[in-house]
């Protein structure tokens, strides 16, 4: 008994002080813009570096079904949600997608993060019927790791570059916004990067002009990186306010399935650790602290990464 008790405070003492003993820092919700939904960490592929370790087998977060997601829809649109955001895994093998975007839809935008492989494809022709008939787009970001085809592929197996170019054409040419999602490697020229990408959307046909969004290797689910330790001071010295606001902890929250339960996660990033576990309703996670423990939250800190495109 004395010793769970032990764990349980030591366990406290880290989500709210460092290990030198400066109280972290921390970011207060002030509304919710945007709703998160994580379709599970099952995908067709198994790439080695994935953030959420997913994989054809993965079942570390399960799959929602669309009865279990529709209430988080209703509730965040009485709180104000300007969009709805879906991530994996890879969103189109859960059987209830297309019905979960078509209801979410009716309401607010959407977006769907995929490798942009045979599983969109297949779903193709009913997001066409969806994207005829409902009041508000749904727009998707591929995963495109690197311009160079050979690097791609190494992490997402042979062809599958090909594939997703395949992938984003038919979107485009179906009047779908897309927009890429890349990897972002130490001391590279960024400019230099996005050059060669844009090179790539002109000769697919695609928009020179396309959103990019640049990600830091974030590590396998359950990793220890040795980043710095964000502290409070560390917070009102070197941001501002408006920066403060503007992390995704902020304005968003995600919603995963785990152990057959509907849990509100602080965002898209942590749901590897069950610190950053708030309740089981929006409402309720709004009134939680979030501690920007997890070594991901150093990212959002240093680098203003953000999963959002709002």
């Amino acid at each position: 008994m004395n010793s769970a008790i032990s764990k349980a405070d030591e366990r406290q003492h880290n989500w709210d002080f460092t290990p030198l003993g400066d109280p972290r820092g921390y970011i207060d919700a002030h509304s919710l813009k945007e709703l998160w939904f994580h379709t599970g960490t099952k995908c067709n592929l198994e790439c080695d570096f994935c953030l959420e370790g997913s994989s054809p087998s993965d079942k570390r977060l399960l799959t929602p079904k669309f009865e279990e997601v529709k209430p988080f829809i209703d509730e965040a649109l009485t709180m104000g949600v300007e969009q709805f955001s879906f991530t994996g895994g890879e969103p189109f093998l859960a059987k209830d997608i297309v019905k979960i975007l078509d209801y979410a839809s009716q309401f607010r935008p959407c977006l769907v993060l995929t490798n942009g492989t045979e599983p969109l494809v297949k779903r193709l022709d009913s997001l066409l019927e969806l994207q005829a008939k409902n009041q508000y787009p749904v727009a998707f970001r591929v995963s495109i790791d690197s311009p160079d085809e050979q690097v791609h592929d190494v992490g997402r197996g042979s062809g599958n570059f090909a594939k997703a170019f395949i992938g984003m054409r038919l979107l485009h040419n179906h009047g779908f916004n897309i927009s890429l999602a890349r990897h972002m490697a130490d001391g590279e020229d960024r400019d230099q990067v996005e050059q060669q990408y844009r090179d790539l959307f002109s000769l697919n046909g695609l928009p020179g002009d396309m959103n990019m969004v640049a990600f830091p290797d974030f590590l396998a689910p359950g990793s220890i990186a040795d980043v710095p330790h964000i502290t409070t001071g560390c917070m009102t010295k070197y941001q501002t306010q408006q920066q403060r606001e503007n992390y995704m902890c902020a304005n968003s929250k995600m919603i995963i399935k785990k152990d057959d339960q509907m849990q509100v996660y602080a965002c898209t990033l942590v749901d590897d650790d069950e610190d950053y576990f708030l309740a089981t309703n929006l409402a309720n996670s709004m009134k939680k602290t979030i501690n920007l423990k997890h070594h991901r939250c150093y990212s959002c800190f240093a680098m203003g990464a953000s999963c959002s495109e709002m």
